[in-house]
């Protein structure tokens, strides 16, 4: 990593059974032991983190990252929980909503929802079974396969996607004006990881 290059936060929660773990893509060492206090160190690290305990049940002692992967799990578990009654989840509603555009490849399909094209087979491959697809061939090339949305599965889109259940799940327990620094807030986390 560049001396100028400051760390990002680990989507990986930190707990006991992984702080220490030298595989790749994990935390690695205790964060306390591995953040650097020499003179390249970055200095966008608030201070207090060197104080934080991080097998603590308190989420007041929790890093940043891992706030953050508690929320998203939650939230994906609340949502998962709400869209299973039309028989979706959280990886195959957005591919409904792309549908509703009109038909398209699953090669389109996959880059759209930024996934390999294996793993948009096996989406499709659920809502097929669902009849919230069908899978065609393309008339202006016999070679490529096109998925289109059912009327079933765009009746299913249309309920499930309404947003008032989504803002009442990822806000449930805040204010107005937390609600708009929240959103403040992600806006910036989002435009700084677009670059």
């Amino acid at each position: 990593m560049p001396d100028d290059a400051s760390p990002q936060p680990s989507a990986v929660p930190v707990t006991s059974r992984n702080v220490g773990s030298s595989r790749p893509g994990t935390p690695g060492d205790h964060p306390r032991s591995a953040r650097s206090t020499g003179p390249d160190a970055p200095h966008d690290q608030p201070t207090q983190f060197a104080s934080r305990d991080y097998d603590s049940d308190d989420p007041e002692q929790w890093p940043t990252g891992r706030l953050l992967s508690s929320v998203a799990r939650n939230l994906e578990r609340e949502w998962n929980s709400h869209l299973s009654g039309w028989d979706l989840n959280h990886a195959s509603m957005p591919v409904l909503l792309h549908l509703l555009g009109g038909a398209r490849p699953q090669r389109a399909l996959a880059a759209e929802n930024g996934v390999t094209e294996q793993t948009m087979s096996r989406i499709v491959d659920r809502l097929e079974r669902n009849g919230h697809v069908v899978r065609g061939t393309d008339p202006h090339d016999r070679r490529r396969r096109m998925v289109d949305i059912t009327a079933e599965g765009r009746a299913a889109a249309f309920a499930a996607a309404d947003p008032r259940r989504g803002e009442e799940v990822a806000t449930r327990g805040l204010s107005a004006d937390q609600i708009v620094t929240l959103r403040e807030l992600l806006l910036a986390m989002v435009r700084a990881q677009q670059g």
